[in-house]
């Protein structure tokens, strides 16, 4: 019985006591809505067609179309394809761990590496990095980026607190910061005679930036706390930032802007019920303690909506079967309409004739 008693009271020292690299910050989330109204559940992609990469890879997260129409995409290994018809091609490897892509006013890639902070690509074996620190600090996990027509580029830095190369990847990263729910995150801009710095800060897991099409807002995805938030770059609200939309129904992800006053934002997961733990700092700290089995994860549930710059809801794409798996942007490119995925070995094209009706 001693033994017994003495395995309890290890195991409860374990869960007490065990370090961990989370350190949780208390929040009270509001009440996430259900998939009605504006956000009524539905099968709108269900026409897509999914379009695998080749050689196995995985995880097209996002899409650039340069001036000759072009179109790129990028892989978990680092690998850049370019999408030609049914069969991606590979034109280079890139390495680390590309995520955001933009074709820059110039005709070349801008690339923000989660690993290596913000890159520029101008053909095979031409990769530079043009960011890799900001005032002597190291960017941690740069995400997605939009770049300006004088040739300024505005990259988000989702955490300043956790590492994706060193953490496993950027979906565990991803999950750890919204978890511990701190707000090191930040947008940062690179400017045309390369100085840089910080123009947003105190974000829980910055995500999507976009550029209006007269590029006087900037619009800001905080995925850890399901919002949307619009940063003035010009004219009299200049440097100020309001939130766009908020208690959103998902986590959101990449924002493609249109070019016509309206974007395109998925959703990473649904909200998850782990959320009721918010509050309460001591116990998430605990569950992370039990390990990868009973940690929150992303739900497979695909969704992407359509949004002007005054945040009204134009369109609701759904995949409530989760076949796309974790969606992370979409956006209208000549007559089709894509959705790039996160880990998935696809990514969804269907005619931009069969979305639905605004």
């Amino acid at each position: 019985m001693r033994i017994v008693y003495g395995l309890i009271l290890i195991g409860l020292a374990y869960l007490v006591f065990w370090p961990v690299d989370v350190d949780p910050v208390a929040w009270e989330p509001p009440k996430a809505p259900e998939f009605s109204g504006e956000f009524v559940e539905n099968n709108a992609l269900d026409k897509l067609e999914l379009i695998r990469l080749p050689e196995d890879a995985e995880g097209p997260e996002d899409l650039a179309i340069t001036g000759d129409g072009a179109i790129y995409t990028t892989a978990l290994s680092g690998a850049l394809y370019r999408i030609d018809g049914n069969t991606p091609e590979k034109v280079d490897d890139l390495g680390g761990r590309p995520l955001g892509l933009k074709a820059g006013p110039d005709g070349v890639l801008y690339i923000a590496d989660s690993f290596r902070g913000l890159m520029r690509w101008t053909g095979p074996g031409t990769l530079e990095t043009l960011v890799s620190e900001i005032a002597g600090a190291p960017v941690v996990y740069a995400n997605q980026l939009d770049v300006a027509q004088d040739g300024t580029v505005y990259f988000s830095n989702s955490s300043d607190r956790f590492d994706p190369e060193t953490m496993g990847g950027t979906k565990p990263t991803s999950v750890l910061t919204i978890w511990e729910q701190s707000d090191t995150g930040y947008v940062a801009r690179r400017n045309p005679d390369g100085s840089t710095e910080k123009v947003a800060e105190g974000f829980v897991y910055t995500n999507g930036v976009a550029l209006s099409p007269d590029e006087d807002f900037l619009l800001i995805a905080e995925t850890g706390r399901a919002r949307v938030h619009k940063l003035w770059l010009q004219g009299p609200k200049s440097g100020q930032r309001e939130v766009l939309l908020d208690n959103l129904p998902g986590y959101p992800d990449n924002i493609e802007a249109q070019g016509d006053g309206t974007y395109w934002m998925a959703f990473a997961s649904p909200r998850v019920p782990t959320e009721a733990l918010m509050p309460y700092p001591f116990l998430r700290k605990v569950i992370w303690r039990l390990g990868p089995m009973v940690r929150p994860a992303p739900i497979h549930r695909g969704m992407l909506i359509q949004f002007d710059g005054e945040g009204n809801i134009l369109q609701n794409l759904q995949d409530p079967g989760g076949r796309l798996g974790i969606t992370t942007g979409g956006r209208v490119v000549g007559e089709d309409f894509y959705v790039m995925t996160l880990d998935s070995p696809w990514f969804g094209r269907m005619s931009a004739s069969d979305l639905p009706p605004r």
